[in-house]
């Protein structure tokens, strides 16, 4: 059996960890639940985490089904997931993303706390389009192979660690990073999302041009 490439397993954890981006969902947690005992904090976290895990392993299994049975090629797929993932992109470089997710989190501390954990931690802080459409399109590249998607899903369950370790550590953390240090963070991995958003257009067009 071939071993799996590094360089797969890391472009799958760098996109699916920008797209996801862990720290930057630090802020909108203390936010959402900033009036609520540190028990309820950790209920909340755990299962955001599993709702959105459930989510992102499903679209990695199913998803390529999904578009067969739609009748949508996975090059077209990679073409506007690409440019999906570039809008994305942008939203973080210019700063848009912070405010978005900050006006989700004053709609849901006005809402019922009891189901913010799906709503918007899990959907669509965690598991939103761009996450979905980045876990479909890394199935995609995965080719059928198991090894290849088993990596998919290591990374997966790796990426939703860091958001439930972030979320378990949101008091400490938030105080650290400072509005300064999460604007910085947050465009930087905006221009490396925006390049791994360009090369999924570029192979969704090479494909499409080869068939």
């Amino acid at each position: 059996m071939p071993a799996l490439p590094v360089d797969y397993l890391i472009s799958t954890f760098v996109a699916l960890f920008v797209v996801v981006d862990p720290i930057g969902l630090t802020p909108p947690f203390i936010a959402i639940t900033q009036d609520l005992p540190l028990r309820a904090r950790r209920q909340i976290a755990v299962r955001a985490t599993l709702i959105a895990t459930g989510i992102l392993i499903g679209s990695a299994l199913i998803g390529d089904w999904l578009l067969t049975r739609l009748g949508i090629s996975l090059p077209a797929f990679r073409i506007a997931g690409g440019l999906l993932l570039f809008s994305i992109a942008s939203e973080m470089v210019f700063g848009v993303r912070i405010e978005r997710q900050s006006r989700t989190a004053e709609q849901a501390i006005e809402g019922d706390i009891r189901h913010i954990a799906a709503f918007p931690l899990a959907i669509p802080l965690m598991a939103g389009p761009g996450a979905i459409t980045a876990t479909v399109l890394l199935a995609g590249q995965a080719n059928g192979r198991p090894l290849f998607l088993l990596g998919l899903l290591a990374t997966i369950l790796v990426v939703l660690a860091c958001c439930l370790g972030v979320f378990l550590l949101a008091a400490r953390i938030g105080p650290l990073l400072g509005t300064t240090a999460n604007v910085v963070l947050s465009r930087l991995l905006g221009v490396l999302l925006a390049a791994l958003a360009v090369q999924f257009v570029i192979d969704g067009i090479r494909a499409v041009l080869r068939g």
